[in-house]
């Protein structure tokens, strides 16, 4: 059974007292390693249970602390169902740590009278910044040359190691052109790259200016695309939308870079089309199933595999979780939280 530090009051100040204790404050269960600038700015309004351990809870935990707490903070390796959200008598909200809340049941927590939030508007820089270097990593043959390099194979210079393939002045492809697609976006123009979008609703002209970018059919997209982007939340309609089908359309010499939602891509096919060739390389940040790796992906040298670092910088994290303490504190408040997620504003 995973142990949750009561925290209360002062951060410095740690005491492990029963659970059974009548708590003074609400309480605030945190279910993973969680900033401490965030801890303090919450400390004082709150008890905290926070899990110090990288090991997620079971889902008897997580239904032992949804009846406890007035605020669950939770992970996207926390799939809050049905289940969990019947267990929060006095639940008020579900902050989720990240900009992706798929792992909710949104609209049974709606149903419930409990808000959820995300962390949206706070990475797209820094997830953008590793979507490049991944770009730039797949073209340029990176992970495999360091491996060659450290492994003491590098005996000197020679005219046919290692050729990549150029990005200065290619064709970059962005599907899903939000703060994420438009911060890629952004980039390309110091590498000289025909920009092309594709997603529901066309930008503004005054920002396809701005992007140097043309908006393009998802086909036409994928036919002329030197570099392959999605940037889109997972539902009902990007599932799966880069498969076996969209892999047959793209050059054989362009490269997939994937940094949005597992399940937006199929692994399967993905791996299928790197090695009969019909793709030159991919770089994914997520997974299918993530984090199960699709069986034949660490075989492959025209594949960057990461463990879901997107948003990995040290400020950003920080900026992230002091907007969920700020979405905490709203709804202790008794006030709408800042950043409810994009599916409960836009329900009926």
């Amino acid at each position: 059974m995973q142990s949750f530090l009561l925290k209360s009051g002062c951060l410095n100040n740690p005491c492990n007292k029963e659970r059974t204790r009548k708590p003074l404050k609400p309480i605030v269960t945190v279910t993973n390693i969680f900033p401490e600038i965030a801890l303090e700015k919450l400390s004082p309004h709150c008890e905290l249970r926070i899990n110090h351990t990288e090991t997620p809870p079971t889902e008897e935990e997580l239904k032992q602390s949804a009846s406890e707490s007035a605020v669950l903070i939770t992970y996207l390796t926390d799939k809050i169902g049905v289940n969990i959200i019947d267990q929060g008598r006095n639940l008020k909200i579900i902050a989720n740590f990240g900009a992706g809340f798929n792992n909710i049941d949104w609209a049974h927590a709606r149903q419930k009278g409990i808000w959820v939030t995300n962390t949206p508007g706070v990475l797209h820089e820094t997830t953008a910044d590793l979507t490049w270097a991944m770009i730039l990593g797949i073209a340029r043959w990176i992970v495999p040359a360091d491996k060659y390099t450290r492994e003491g194979k590098f005996k000197g210079w020679q005219a046919k190691l290692f050729l990549g393939g150029d990005v200065y002045g290619k064709t970059l492809g962005v599907i899903g052109c939000g703060e994420i697609g438009k911060a890629v976006a952004r980039r390309a123009l110091g590498f000289n790259m025909r920009v092309l979008y594709n997603q529901r609703n066309r930008l503004p002209e005054e920002v396809e200016k701005q992007l140097n970018a043309e908006f393009v059919s998802l086909e036409d997209l994928l036919t002329q695309s030197d570099f392959v982007t999605p940037h889109v939340p997972l539902t009902d309609e990007t599932r799966y939308m880069i498969g076996k089908e969209q892999f047959a359309m793209m050059k054989k010499t362009a490269c997939l870079i994937h940094t949005a939602r597992g399940k937006v891509v199929d692994d399967r096919a993905l791996v299928d089309a790197l090695k009969a060739g019909e793709l030159a390389g991919a770089a994914l940040d997520v997974y299918e199933n993530e984090p199960e790796l699709t069986g034949g992906m660490t075989e492959l040298n025209n594949l960057i595999l990461l463990p879901h670092i997107g948003s990995a910088s040290t400020d950003t994290r920080n900026r992230m979780a002091l907007l969920v303490a700020d979405n905490v504190l709203d709804a202790l408040a008794g006030k709408k939280p800042r950043s409810l997620v994009p599916s409960w504003e836009g329900a009926g």
